[in-house]
């Protein structure tokens, strides 16, 4: 509603009237217009935004009876909370879209990487196979030429000795010759076969030291005569040494094993040896001798196996974290999870955390459940 008799000017340059004024003198049809009768009797609509009349409040929105009002602001508020709880679900479930992708990328690259590492370490594996292979050969081949130069000095030595006129010295100067070549070659046997074990020295007498790897060694050489022979007691006998089932595939399978006794003991002696060594450490190389752990076990002395048996049962043994432990959060996915913190305040179900990191903000602290946190451990280490 607008006062009557209210006089207005049309200020859009547009508009046919645009500087005429004119008189309000009837109820607007709507909100947005006015009806104006000029000067010369023509009555028009016009919009409020072509009318300059700044004195005259113009309606901006419909009137309506103060119950209906109430009804529509209360609609407005609901339609409004309605619109804040579907951006609110939609930003959430968003959010957890991303969150379960994210997992799920991290996921499939940690399975690479395992996939990765296990192909690099059987690699390995097989190169350092191959170079034990390729120094046995170059070992080999030393002692060749060394024992080809011996017997060309040897029959040097032949060509060029002194003509003698009594065939007699003649006879006996080969004969000398003839014994060094022997005694030059026996040397060279007698080396090769230091390191060996003679069967004739153990049936006289029990062997000294590594009576386990004589045994083992005896077991083969019954695995490889009853192969040869075609013997089926031999092959028992292999069977019951070796501790497998007298079949030539089992025995086969078990001198396989038996052959890496030497290579388990010697990792697993090195990884005893050295300081601070875990269970962990212990168990990251014994567990691919598993196999064979009754065997190597034998060859390991009484303060070795203690050794292994202490940091087992302190393994067993968790411990509780508590005021003063230095803990990282537990979840992977936290950046926390990589940093250090120290507990210093114990409240019964929760522990409060002071972070590293949060040393130059404002908020220092936290708390958190124990089942949140883990033992911070130093991963460059």
């Amino acid at each position: 509603m607008v006062p009557q008799k209210a006089i207005v000017t049309v200020s859009q340059q547009s508009h046919p009237r645009y500087g005429e004024e004119g008189t309000i003198e009837a109820d607007a049809p709507n909100h947005w217009q006015q009806i104006v009768t000029f000067a010369d009797g023509e009555r028009l609509w016009i919009n409020n935004a072509d009318l300059d009349a700044h004195s005259v409040p113009f309606p901006t929105q419909p009137s309506y009876p103060p119950q209906y009002s109430e009804a529509i602001a209360a609609l407005k508020e609901q339609h409004k909370q309605e619109l804040e709880r579907l951006q609110q679900e939609l930003r959430i479930g968003l959010q957890s879209e991303a969150t379960a992708r994210a997992k799920a990328q991290v996921i499939e690259q940690i399975q690479s990487l395992q996939n990765l590492y296990k192909q690099q370490k059987e690699q390995n594996i097989q190169l350092q196979q191959r170079l034990d292979e390729m120094e046995s050969l170059r070992q080999l081949e030393i002692e060749n030429q060394q024992l080809k130069q011996r017997i060309q000095e040897l029959e040097n030595a032949v060509e060029q000795r002194p003509s003698l006129r009594d065939a007699a010295r003649t006879q006996q100067w080969g004969n000398t010759m003839t014994q060094q070549a022997t005694k030059a070659l026996n040397k060279q046997v007698k080396l090769a076969l230091e390191k060996t074990i003679d069967l004739r020295s153990l049936a006289q007498e029990p062997p000294k030291e590594n009576a386990q790897e004589c045994l083992r060694l005896i077991g083969m050489a019954l695995k490889n005569l009853a192969s040869a022979m075609n013997n089926t007691q031999a092959l028992e006998a292999a069977a019951i040494i070796l501790g497998s089932e007298p079949t030539p595939i089992a025995i086969a399978y078990r001198a396989e094993q038996l052959q890496m006794i030497p290579q388990a003991v010697s990792e697993i002696r090195a990884m005893l040896s050295k300081p601070g060594c875990t269970w962990q450490d212990y168990w990251a190389v014994a567990q691919e001798y598993e196999v064979i752990k009754s065997d190597y076990w034998a060859e390991l002395n009484s303060e070795e196996t203690d050794l292994i048996t202490a940091l087992q049962k302190a393994s067993s043994q968790p411990d509780t974290i508590g005021v003063g432990c230095i803990v990282a959060h537990a979840d992977p996915y936290r950046t926390l999870y990589v940093e250090r913190g120290e507990v210093v305040e114990d409240l019964g179900e929760e522990l409060v955390i002071a972070w590293n990191c949060w040393k130059e903000q404002s908020k220092k602290t936290d708390r958190y459940f124990r089942e949140e946190l883990r033992f911070w451990k130093d991963e460059n280490q």
